[in-house]
């Protein structure tokens, strides 16, 4: 694992200030280990209120630490690292949360002997409960990985994937916590349409999604089954899965993952 744990975030909007929360919150680093610029004056100020970080000026003042988490937009990765590629040697590594952008772009980017590591993480980060897949590139070590494993679990579940699955991963995980918001709302809209208050239909429904997730997470049993271990015969659970079905709600939850999985690999061809 790196000596030196000081983290540098090259971009300072919303992933990247869930990440560094959570870091912090996980007492994995400390804030005054961390640092972070951004173009937006107010990006990298909101960072450092929210994480009591330090806000530098450039992004070649970030370099000074030795892990660097890239947090732009995929478009903005090869100008960014440009950007810093002459004050980049081996004592970095460079995190790249963009998505879509390949291992093979980020090494072209930076100097011979640079380790990057291609990571998909999503927001839920801030509350400890992110999923996040890795895959790492040539030049890094086991130690390396160690590291990366370390940081992203302090913020949730992490797995080492091969790249070819990371736009797989892009699609279910990282972008999964809006399906899972659109759901919340729908089922807390569906609650105030049966007569419940705005407030307690929101906390039921958020609550319901969290418990099941935790059931899926602990027991180890299939969703389908845990699905019938609900739906008594005759009952209200078949009614309402019913009218899921008609609905086309899991074929459209399926599609949603695979669209936007092909998203992610269009923004790294292009």
């Amino acid at each position: 694992m790196a000596e030196d744990r000081t983290i540098g975030f090259l971009g300072a909007g919303r992933m990247a200030t869930a990440l560094a929360q959570g870091i912090v919150k996980a007492g994995l680093v400390p804030a005054e280990q961390i640092l972070a610029a951004d173009i937006e004056p107010a990006a990298v100020a909101s960072f450092a209120r929210s994480t009591g970080a330090k806000a530098v000026v450039s992004n070649r003042e970030v370099t000074a630490a030795s892990t660097l988490v890239v947090a732009v937009k995929p478009a903005q990765v090869a100008e960014v690292l440009s950007e810093v590629s002459t004050t980049l040697s081996s004592r970095h590594l460079v995190i790249s949360i963009a998505a879509g952008v390949t291992l093979a772009a980020l090494e072209r980017n930076v100097p011979a002997g640079v380790r990057v590591v291609r990571v998909m993480p999503n927001t839920p980060a801030l509350v400890g409960a992110s999923a996040t897949g890795y895959a790492a590139g040539t030049a890094c070590s086991p130690r390396d990985l160690e590291w990366v494993q370390s940081l992203f679990s302090s913020v949730g579940v992490a797995f080492a994937v091969k790249e070819s699955l990371l736009d797989a991963v892009t699609g279910l995980s990282g972008s999964g916590p809006a399906y899972a918001y659109l759901m919340i709302e729908a089922l807390s809209d569906g609650g105030v349409a049966a007569g419940l208050p705005r407030d307690v239909a929101t906390r039921l429904a958020a609550q319901t999604l969290l418990g099941a997730a935790r059931m899926v997470l602990e027991s180890g049993i299939h969703p389908g089954q845990l699905k019938d271990q609900v739906t008594s015969p005759g009952g209200t659970t078949i009614e309402g899965l019913h009218e899921l079905e008609k609905a086309g709600v899991r074929a459209g939850l399926i599609t949603a993952v695979r669209a936007a999985a092909d998203k992610s690999r269009r923004l790294g061809q292009g």
